[in-house]
């Protein structure tokens, strides 16, 4: 079983392919976010490093959201394109459990944190038992201090992961009342090689769709929406 898979759901562009239990090849990137220019050619570059044919691989995972509205839909428009023109099926992996799946076998909880701005944060709560990825909680939009406060009442160890943490760090130190931990730098953002290996699973529980099913999960709207909501409210006088 060979996997193809794309992540551009936030600051990292990364690509890999994993068959069965070996990651064959993962180009990552963390600077500037202009995954319209680099994605397909990170692609290209590690499909000829390890001389892979396209059509052999058996399907294509891509990080589904949420993330940046952009870097989501170039992801998505990506992989759509190749499963369409490779007729493969597509399967859409969440971003945070993929990002707490760098972290597989992590004793406690595993918190991954996306800056969303406003103090809020793309997040979900994970833990692993019996060697398998369990939800605690899903993945949603939430304030900062919400989540602090969820983990403190859950009351284990919690490590986290993700761009949230650069920006809260010394927020949660303050404010977590159990012992908390951060994941370092090579775990601490989005891998292809982690959505390929989820992928796996997923695809072993038929998890997949075709290419024209797929979409994003944005889990909120943007902000260009949001102040074209808020524009129509005050046409309107309901604000």
């Amino acid at each position: 079983m060979k996997i193809l898979a794309l992540d551009s759901s936030g600051m990292v562009a990364s690509v890999a392919v994993v068959q069965d239990g070996d990651l064959l090849a993962e180009y990552t990137i963390n600077h500037k976010k202009t995954h319209s220019q680099t994605l397909l050619p990170m692609l290209d570059a590690a499909v000829q490093m390890i001389q892979l044919k396209l059509d052999t691989i058996d399907a294509i995972a891509v990080a589904a959201g949420p993330g940046s509205f952009t870097g989501l839909r170039i992801g998505s428009a990506t992989a759509k394109g190749l499963g369409l023109a490779l007729d493969k099926p597509l399967i859409g992996v969440p971003t945070t459990q993929a990002l707490a799946y760098n972290l597989y076998g992590a004793a406690g909880v595993i918190c991954p944190i996306m800056d969303a701005r406003r103090n809020q944060v793309y997040t979900g709560i994970y833990t692993f038992t019996d060697g398998r990825m369990q939800i605690v909680e899903d993945q949603i939009a939430a304030d900062i201090r919400q989540v602090i406060e969820r983990l403190n009442e859950l009351g284990q160890p919690v490590t986290f992961c993700g761009d949230g943490v650069c920006v809260y760090q010394e927020q949660i130190k303050a404010q977590m009342q159990i012992p908390v931990y951060f994941a370092p730098a090579h775990l601490n953002r989005q891998r292809a090689g982690a959505v390929a290996a989820l992928a796996m699973e997923y695809l072993k529980e038929g998890r997949a769709q075709t290419a024209a099913e797929h979409k994003p999960d944005y889990l909120r709207v943007s902000q260009a929406e949001r102040e074209r909501q808020e524009r129509l409210k005050r046409e309107a006088g309901l604000l």
